[in-house]
């Protein structure tokens, strides 16, 4: 713990404890519902990307929009807001295969992560992009480039 953990002061851009409380209500509700067979929000399709805490090893579960990539894989994208990536992307980089997806009303599917980079994540971006252009807006406003990952079902 670093001595502004035990003083009780957070980083600049960490969300304070209400605000983590309101996203863990808002992500339950969310994953209810997707598990229901309800997956769009705010006209996006919507999945559970179950990963493991990088240092806990505990189960996490976050819902997140997705993109169609072909027929068999989908597009994620480690938006978050703030200046560093979300703490599921650092989760499903330290642990990937651990990972698996629960699209609406299915079970949970083991994925493999592959992390996108030039001509790929470019050609990517620019159909997630077109899709869903309050994602290009974030974009734009932020001082970091959003990573695209994209999973691919795991065999056994």
């Amino acid at each position: 713990m670093t001595q502004d953990q035990q003083a009780g002061k957070r980083r600049p851009g960490t969300p304070g404890a209400l605000s983590r409380w309101v996203q863990r209500k808002m992500n339950a509700r969310m994953n209810h519902k997707i598990r229901g067979g309800r997956g769009k929000f705010m006209g996006m399709d919507v999945l559970i990307l179950n990963t493991v805490g990088r240092r806990s090893g505990q189960p996490r579960e976050t819902p997140l929009a997705w993109f169609a990539d072909g027929e068999d894989a989908w597009l994620i994208v480690a938006s978050g807001g703030g200046s560093q990536h979300p703490d599921w992307h650092v989760n499903l980089m330290a642990h990937p295969d651990r990972a698996s997806i629960e699209l609406p009303g299915r079970d949970a599917m083991p994925v493999t992560p592959h992390r996108l980079d030039g001509a790929d994540r470019e050609q990517a971006w620019q159909r997630i992009a077109a899709a869903q252009p309050r994602i290009a807006k974030y974009q734009s406003k932020s001082d970091r480039e959003y990573p695209v990952i994209r999973l691919i079902p795991r065999t056994a």
